[in-house]
């Protein structure tokens, strides 16, 4: 009689960067990605941001509240 051995199924391979853990050998190099985009859109996009609203789209906003 042939012997029987139960093995675990395969599991299926991380698909992003952020599903590995902290000690992976891959977070390195994720990490470092992250930074550098996070600074790179800040650099790109603080004025922006910081830019005050125009008046008219405070009142459609305003005028879209009072109808919703």
């Amino acid at each position: 009689m042939k012997n029987l051995v139960m093995t675990r199924p395969k599991q299926p391979p991380a698909m992003v960067s952020s599903d590995r853990l902290p000690g992976d050998a891959d977070s390195v190099p994720a990490a470092a990605f992250d930074l550098w985009l996070q600074r790179s859109l800040h650099q790109l996009f603080d004025k922006v941001a910081k830019e005050p609203i125009p008046e008219e789209l405070l009142r459609l906003i305003e005028r879209d509240r009072k109808n919703a």
